[in-house]
């Protein structure tokens, strides 16, 4: 039976914490890491240990790392092949868990959940919090060949936005798509033809999501008339729109493909 992409906050209580590993990817919050985090846990830096970053021109602001980078980030926290490997962050998974979920799943790793709710719920469900970090014991580096998970590239995107058997996804909120506001990149908008299905869309009014079969019904219906193969998911930097692909697989739907540039490599070209 295929593990699930999402595992419960009272799932996680009663699991043996020998049995897993344990992430915070809360970006920008290492401070909030430091003082306290759910107990056991590492903490990943989007920057990073998640990134290359370089020219935002090239590849976004948060670019994939390179395999070696990512192998070694794997090894130096424990994690081998059989891991499991759970995660979270501070905001419902959209800040880094689900990039870091994706990237897990394309290299094919089987075995990763993330948190529903993320930290917030684990407190409640009375799981322990502390500031200790805890000790890795380093593994032997993790073969990474190749990204499984389908990919799309500036130019794929530009061809598609224009095409009727294509559809590109934007998931930023309304406004940013309507370019009312943009508080991170240089230029406002969205990409021209692209449709907004913002992530948030994806989670209830307790910042949990949705259950899997009403994410199927969303995203079967929005994504009716096209081949999973055309379609295209972006955000702003390659992070947000692993949300959306973990809500689809946690609806048992194949995922897309996903636009790692996004926004802010697309505005910076056009």
């Amino acid at each position: 039976m295929k593990l699930s992409s999402i595992i419960q906050p009272q799932e996680l209580l009663l699991l043996n914490k020998n049995d897993f590993i344990l992430f915070d990817v809360s970006a920008g919050s290492k401070a909030r890491y430091d003082a306290q985090h759910l107990d056991g846990a590492f903490y990943l830096d989007l920057n990073t240990d998640l990134a290359d970053i370089k020219d935002f021109a090239v590849g976004g602001r948060h670019p994939l790392p390179t395999f070696e980078h990512f192998a070694e980030v794997l090894a130096k926290h424990g994690i081998t092949k059989d891991s499991h490997v759970i995660v979270y962050d501070d905001k419902n998974g959209s800040n880094a868990a689900a990039r870091f979920w994706w990237m897990l799943k394309s290299i094919g790793h089987q075995k990763v959940q993330v948190l529903n709710g993320g930290y917030n719920a684990a407190i409640e469900v009375g799981y322990a919090v502390n500031s200790e970090v805890p000790y890795a014991k380093a593994s032997e580096p993790y073969q990474i060949a190749e990204w499984k998970l389908p990919l799309a590239e500036m130019d794929e995107v530009e061809i598609a936005a224009k095409s009727d058997n294509h559809v590109v996804i934007d998931v930023r909120d309304a406004n940013r798509y309507a370019g009312l506001t943009e508080p991170i990149d240089l230029i406002a908008g969205h990409i021209p033809g692209a449709i907004n299905i913002p992530f948030t869309e994806n989670l209830d009014a307790n910042g949990a999501f949705l259950a899997p079969e009403i994410l199927k019904e969303k995203y079967s219906n929005a994504l009716s008339d096209y081949k999973n193969e055309n379609v295209i998911v972006h955000c702003g930097s390659g992070v947000t729109a692993c949300h959306t692909l973990l809500a689809m697989d946690y609806a048992g739907l194949e995922i897309p493909k996903l636009y790692v540039g996004s926004w802010s490599e697309w505005s910076r070209n056009h």
